[in-house]
């Protein structure tokens, strides 16, 4: 009998009703490669919808989680923010839910993987700040909301040594990645920087209290270089322990 998959988790979107979209009505979307990688990787990918309340219910049914990344912005006020920048955009159904699944899935001690925004999430659940727009506080950053395709690399980020990320990868140095975000992390909060663009913008954060919660600020499900696959090759393999 073939080993079993582990069950993984992965938010979707929440896109308002638009008649020259693909719906009149409100509809869930979520981009394909998502679900290749995870199930290249060895998983088994479950879409999951955004019901807060009901995420310890589907929590309970899975073997880990992936928080994906979105057009949309964390409320500020989630991290003691009294002003929003202009550039901001909000989906709070979306933000909603996605915590109601962290929070349980880190109750239950499953793995979780944040992507991008997703990432942003779990730094915020641990009590990290956020720059709301980078061109604003760093003038000089690199172009982070790249202009070149997303499944090319825009820069390199340097893997922190002593981090869960740096064993996961097997101890690379530097990687290059793709780059889709106008916000970043401030402060981390309780949690552990695991990565750093070459401008100094933090690119990953991760729980330095439970065995596996990481989130980085690229989309590794591009799998532009070798670690994106390493990375959800260990998400799984870490999902399938609890399985």
């Amino acid at each position: 009998m073939a080993e079993e998959r582990p069950v993984i988790g992965i938010t979707l979107d929440l896109e308002e009703g638009n008649a020259a979209a693909y719906s009149r009505f409100e509809w869930c979307a979520l981009r394909e490669n998502y679900l290749s990688a995870v199930a290249t990787a060895g998983g088994l990918p479950l879409a999951l919808p955004l019901f807060p309340q009901l995420a310890p219910d589907y929590v309970a049914r899975l073997d880990g989680l992936l928080i994906t990344g979105g057009a949309f912005d964390i409320d500020p006020a989630l991290y003691g923010a009294t002003e929003r920048h202009t550039s901001v955009t909000l989906r709070p159904r979306r933000t909603r839910a996605e915590s109601a699944l962290l929070a349980a899935a880190l109750q239950r001690n499953i793995p979780v993987l944040g992507i991008c925004g997703g990432m942003q999430l779990i730094a915020v659940a641990l009590g990290a700040t956020l720059i709301q727009h980078i061109p604003d506080t760093y003038p000089n950053a690199l172009p982070h909301e790249q202009p070149n395709p997303r499944d090319e690399a825009s820069h390199g980020v340097d893997i922190q040594p002593n981090t869960h990320l740096a064993h996961l990868l097997g101890g690379a140095r530097r990687i290059g990645v793709n780059s889709a975000h106008h916000q970043a992390v401030c402060t981390s909060g309780r949690g552990r920087v695991n990565a750093i663009a070459e401008d100094g913008v933090i690119e990953g954060i991760e729980d330095p209290d439970h065995r596996f919660c990481l989130g980085v600020q690229w989309h590794p499900e591009f799998g532009i270089d070798p670690a994106d696959r390493t990375l959800f090759k260990a998400f799984i393999q870490a999902s399938g322990e609890q399985a």
